[in-house]
């Protein structure tokens, strides 16, 4: 494994002090520097998250200090370093300049050892809190499946899956029960298209069936008594977009016939009207029916099965997802708290095992209501497993099942690092913390199981 890389700067010109900094704050990686020059060189090279500099530093020839034109400098070169000057016991006029200018704090000498690196350790959880949301900005920026909050390694796959379809205008099978965010996939392949039309969802079970042929495929003026206008269908409204039609195990065996006629021609016909009227449309069908055995039972067609599940995607339930319960359950409170203007709600660690043992039969959908109510009923800022109404387990009994050493290590070593950054809310530090271990170890333990950073 290679050296840490140093997140620390220290530039003092006076030797001796320089050499006691560096001691005083040896549980820092860093590197050192005593002029504007090598600082500059330094600060290039390493990128340091944390610069202590001594703004004491012998003025230029145009009588502007050394020490504000090395803050100026560094500010310039990356704005999200946190700058700490170190000034003398009178000189707070320069050290209230310094923090005009950018800096993050400022100390006076002699400085305190102990205050210092308490100074110098909260400019590095800021710097990394600021640099981790930065992150997590650009990669949902970046990949539409970003907004699909997953830690789990089969979840995080079938979000790459997703991303590879959706350049395709393939038709898609979302499989899984129910309330585990069909809809959500559906959107986000959509999102991840080049289509430019509009994303439309159905509901093939809430609409009754005399209803659903009109709602699909439209109607024309005329075409029944009622239809005093003619109203353009699903199908239609989604031309050059996405249409999801949800439950599709709940569709009659007529409109069956006449989806699958439209997924081989990709032309319909309004209820009431001849004329063809070709539509572009990507379908993506979603159920928690199993379709085969539907299909055997001569409740669903086989051929429209297999036009349908051109790409088919299975979804695990929420019960499976390691990790998944706590760190949505984080962000559902998130939400929550900021819609009902209360401060942010957290998971008591009960809580926590509560969730984590829950076996979840509603999904996401029962996790998100749960959430909901906790946050309304709650008397504190932290959530117990009371107010969730679920049960707290026992400490789990020992399964020498598997004796396989490797794998065994491989799951426990999965399960551990997925249910810490759950645990605290995918904070790197605060995780590497709870393992015991350092971030650059945790990013290497992430990287050989196969965990995005």
């Amino acid at each position: 494994m290679s050296a840490q890389p140093p997140s620390l700067l220290i530039v003092e010109d006076d030797l001796a002090l320089q050499k006691q900094l560096k001691w005083s704050m040896d549980r820092f990686e860093s590197v050192t520097a005593d002029d504007v020059a090598s600082a500059v060189l330094q600060f290039r090279r390493h990128k340091p998250a944390v610069v202590t500099m001594d703004l004491g530093l012998p003025p230029d020839q145009d009588s502007v200090s050394e020490g504000f034109r090395l803050l100026d400098k560094l500010i310039e070169l990356e704005p999200g370093t946190k700058v700490i000057v170190l000034t003398g016991q009178n000189d707070q006029a320069n050290a209230l300049r310094a923090i005009r200018m950018g800096a993050y704090d400022f100390l006076s000498k002699p400085v305190d050892p102990d205050v210092l690196v308490l100074t110098v350790e909260r400019a590095m959880r800021l710097h990394e809190l600021q640099q981790e949301n930065q992150r997590l900005l650009t990669q949902q920026e970046g990949e539409p499946t970003g907004k699909l909050l997953t830690r789990d390694p089969q979840m995080q796959r079938l979000c790459r899956t997703i991303e590879r379809v959706a350049a395709s205008d393939a038709t898609v099978l979302l499989l899984g029960e129910s309330g585990t965010g069909k809809e959500l996939l559906a959107q986000a392949l959509h999102d991840a298209s080049r289509r430019k039309g509009r994303f439309v969802a159905i509901n093939c079970a809430a609409i009754p069936e005399a209803l659903l042929e009109s709602e699909l495929f439209g109607y024309e003026r005329g075409a029944f008594t009622g239809a005093t206008k003619t109203t353009v269908g699903k199908i239609e409204t989604a031309h050059g977009g996405t249409l999801m039609l949800d439950e599709i195990g709940d569709l009659p065996m007529p409109l069956q016939a006449k989806l699958l006629r439209f997924l081989q021609e990709r032309s319909i016909e309004r209820l009431g009207g001849r004329q063809e009227i070709a539509v572009d449309v990507r379908i993506v069908g979603a159920t928690h029916q199993d379709l085969k055995s539907k299909i055997e039972q001569g409740l669903f067609r086989e051929d429209l099965f297999y036009r349908l599940a051109e790409i088919v995607v299975d979804i695990p339930p929420l019960r499976d997802r390691v990790g998944d319960a706590v760190l949505l359950s984080h962000a559902f409170l998130r939400r929550f708290s900021s819609e009902q203007r209360r401060p942010i709600l957290r998971l008591s660690d009960e809580a926590i095992r509560a969730v984590e043992h829950h076996r979840w039969p509603g999904n996401v959908r029962e996790l998100q209501n749960l959430m909901k109510r906790a946050s309304i009923m709650a008397d504190g800022e932290r959530i117990t497993a009371d107010d969730l109404g679920l049960a707290v387990p026992d400490a789990p009994a020992h399964d020498d099942a598997e004796l396989d050493l490797r794998s065994v290590r491989e799951r426990a070593e999965r399960q551990a690092v997925v249910a810490a950054l759950a645990r605290t809310d995918n904070n790197i530090a605060k995780a590497a913390d709870l393992l015991g271990v350092s971030r650059p170890t945790l990013y290497d333990l992430m990287a050989r199981l196969g965990l995005k950073t």
